[in-house]
């Protein structure tokens, strides 16, 4: 390691252990990168790299949609959203054995679909379930790693954050829709939740104690109260992918359904409670713009040092499996998560990683993007940084120390999702599959990037097509494609028999004369 980049470890280590802001720590290691580690180290002198990247920050229109959401998001928090919705859970899976973990599970991913927050999901259910289920007879351990965890869905359940600021990072040949991202992160989800469930009644046939029964008229009255509450996520959701807006305008649509069901028909809040609320939400949005802005100068870094193409080189080098690959870059996110903040960790990470997957190894864009998400799931589970696991110590009331043993048994089961993820993609894309009206199935691919489309529809070949922004590796090919690959091909054959032609016959060639350029 070269004396400079141990400067630059050295100062950001020293910036972490003083307690800096994050943006302070990125930008500092930004400037010490640009200043220590390249040939041309005036490139970070001037602040017109800033302004120009704030300046492309607001043309994205992913980016704006992330106002909207924060807000959205911070008045549904503010109000009595979350009992609603953990007492329709109650009355909808209580009855089962460990009914009430259950509901907390249920809660928990209903709530993240509102507040698109991690750390919120857990303040907003776990302060409210924590007690409940103690007093109920669960082993307090299992409370606290339950309720972490399931937290944690934040980051998965659209509308995320975590997905948007993915979306907006990475571009090329490993861009996504974030409409698409988000419908395939939302298998994932649901199955990580379902593990917790699973688990959840696995420890409650040990709980002693009689269950509520099941009552459809506790059922129908909890409904009522939550139901208006119940539209927000159906509505964005429902919107984007039926067509009707985009998810920039969904974020609009939920700001302004959100102020309406809770001003003027829960009326939770008052008019004159929202100023505040929206300052809030702001302040986190500018520290949010500040990180976001000083990654992508730091991601400007990467570019010039071409650590894309030396980890491809390295990979291609070592003669890693697509497996192992795979395997390895998600040791190696967890590892990041559990010393960097997801966000942060997906600003620098995913713009390197992503493409090497996708152009070398052959992974679907969306696949690897849902795989990134999850890691940084688990990133705010795994100890030392572990966000969630800093807030459930001060929500819970608990020692750090119990904390991180407590969440052991849960984050198991979040690893052991990963692992189907990974390897199973059709988890994360039948849903996409199925709204694009394709085969639902994918494979894994093991051999690395396809060589050769088998036809019609099928994947599309490597080669120049991605990068003069032809359809991403593994992904379907729409008619409009399949039309242009097939009139591009059909020209190529006529110059190439053009050039065939003996010199001085006069074919059919000769007597129309060179053929007009294409329009």
């Amino acid at each position: 390691m070269s004396t400079s980049l141990l400067l630059v470890v050295a100062a950001v280590l020293a910036l972490v252990l003083l307690g800096a802001r994050l943006f302070v720590i990125v930008g500092v290691g930004t400037a010490l990168c640009f200043l220590l580690l390249t040939d041309d180290p005036a490139q970070i002198s001037s602040l017109d790299r800033i302004v120009t990247k704030v300046e492309g920050l607001t043309t994205k229109n992913v980016f704006l949609s992330i106002p909207f959401f924060m807000a959205a998001g911070a008045v549904m928090t503010r109000a009595g959203i979350a009992q609603r919705l953990i007492a329709l859970a109650e009355a909808m899976v209580g009855w089962l054995p460990g009914g009430l973990a259950v509901a907390s599970v249920v809660a928990c991913v209903i709530f993240a679909a509102i507040s698109g927050s991690s750390p919120t999901t857990l303040v907003a259910v776990g302060s409210i379930m924590f007690p409940a289920l103690v007093k109920r007879g669960y082993p307090e351990g299992f409370a606290c790693g339950l309720l972490a965890s399931a937290g944690s869905l934040g980051c998965m359940v659209p509308p995320a954050i975590s997905m948007l600021i993915y979306a907006i990072v990475v571009s090329g040949d490993a861009a996504v829709d974030p409409s698409e991202l988000f419908l395939a992160g939302l298998v994932p989800a649901l199955l990580i939740a379902g593990l917790l469930a699973a688990y959840s009644v696995w420890v409650g046939y040990r709980v002693p104690g009689a269950r509520d029964p099941f009552s459809w008229e506790r059922l129908w009255t909890a409904l009522r109260r939550a139901g208006w509450s119940l539209t927000l996520p159906l509505l964005v959701l429902g919107g984007i992918y039926g067509g009707f807006f985009t998810p920039t305008e969904a974020g609009a649509v939920a700001l302004v359904t959100a102020v309406v069901l809770t001003v003027f028909v829960h009326r939770d809040i008052r008019l004159g409670d929202l100023p505040a609320i929206f300052v809030e939400s702001a302040t986190l949005l500018g520290s949010l713009i500040l990180i976001v802005v000083l990654a992508f100068g730091l991601n400007d870094f990467l570019a010039e040092v071409d650590a894309a193409g030396r980890i491809a080189s390295w990979a291609s080098d070592s003669q890693l499996s697509t497996f192992s690959f795979m395997l390895l870059v998600n040791v190696l996110l967890i590892v990041i998560g559990a010393l960097m903040d997801s966000i942060s960790a997906t600003l620098v990470f995913a713009p390197i990683l992503a493409p090497v997957a996708i152009q070398h190894y052959g992974i679907d864009p969306l696949h690897f993007g849902v795989v990134f998400v999850v890691n940084m799931e688990i990133g705010y589970l795994a100890p030392p940084v572990a966000t969630n696991l800093f807030v459930a110590s001060a929500v819970f009331r608990m020692p750090f120390g119990r904390v991180m043993k407590a969440v052991l048994p849960t984050l198991g089961i979040i690893c052991a999702a990963l692992v189907a993820v990974i390897y199973v993609p059709t988890i994360s894309k039948a849903a996409v599959n199925l709204r694009r009206d394709v085969a639902l199935y994918e494979t894994f691919p093991w051999e690395g990037r396809p060589v050769q489309a088998e036809g019609p529809g099928d994947v599309a070949p490597p080669g120049p097509g991605a990068a003069d922004g032809g359809p991403a590796p593994g992904r379907k090919l729409s008619l409009q494609e399949l039309m242009k690959a097939a009139d591009a091909k059909v020209r190529a054959e006529d110059e190439a028999a053009g050039d065939e032609a003996p010199e001085g016959e006069g074919g059919a060639e000769a007597e129309r004369g060179p053929s007009p350029p294409p329009p």
